[in-house]
């Protein structure tokens, strides 16, 4: 039986959230087709995640070398190598999440880089760094007013580039589900959403 792991980054409500709609048409699809599947659902805007600072870098640094640390350093570090954990568990991930401002929210970065640990997520090689998390599908669910596929703004997407950036760097080749152009295009509002809605539903019976 699969371990999914869906990720949320948006709080907004669903009726202002394309990504959240996202977000729930999968997850409704996956269900329909995977009744015993065993899904964990992560909101990170409802998570404490304190920044990567100092502090966690300096506990995690300890844990890699087997070096102990106490106080701030081993609070902080058990924290992000606790979310690293639930996703290393994970068979199967998903991540939905907006463009806002050209790139994710400030919650989905801060998750990131718990993520990215060498020893854990990647290594490094003679021949460059090498990803250790490729056994994981993954699916990333992402949704901007705006044409950022191609035209002028293209060069500006730094949302899911970002984020298939990161998953590629630790190994994993991920689908990914965009919904764009929907504010960009109000006349065609209505049908860019429910296209891109029913391609989520999909992915999420196929998943």
């Amino acid at each position: 039986m699969s371990n999914v792991l869906l990720i949320k980054a948006n709080d907004r409500p669903a009726d202002q959230a394309v990504s959240v709609q996202m977000y729930d048409a999968f997850l409704k699809g996956f269900k329909e087709a995977n009744p015993e599947a065993k899904i964990t659902e992560l909101d990170l805007f409802a998570q404490n995640l304190p920044y990567y600072d100092n502090a966690m870098m300096t506990g995690l640094f300890k844990d890699a070398k087997g070096i102990p640390s106490e106080g701030k350093e081993k609070e902080l570090a058990d924290l992000a190598n606790r979310y690293l954990e639930q996703f290393m568990a994970a068979d199967k991930v998903v991540f939905a999440f907006p463009l806002w401002n050209f790139t994710v929210p400030a919650q989905l970065v801060t998750y990131l880089f718990y993520l990215l640990q060498a020893g854990k997520t990647f290594k490094y090689t003679e021949q460059g760094p090498v990803g250790l998390a490729g056994d994981k599908k993954v699916v990333l669910l992402n949704a901007r007013g705006g044409v950022y596929s191609e035209g002028p703004a293209q060069a500006a997407e730094m949302s899911l580039n970002y984020v298939k950036t990161i998953m590629g760097f630790i190994g994993i080749q991920p689908e990914s589900i965009v919904i764009e152009g929907h504010n960009q295009f109000p006349d065609r509002k209505a049908a860019i959403i429910e296209e891109g809605l029913r391609k989520a539903h999909e992915a999420g019976a196929s998943f």
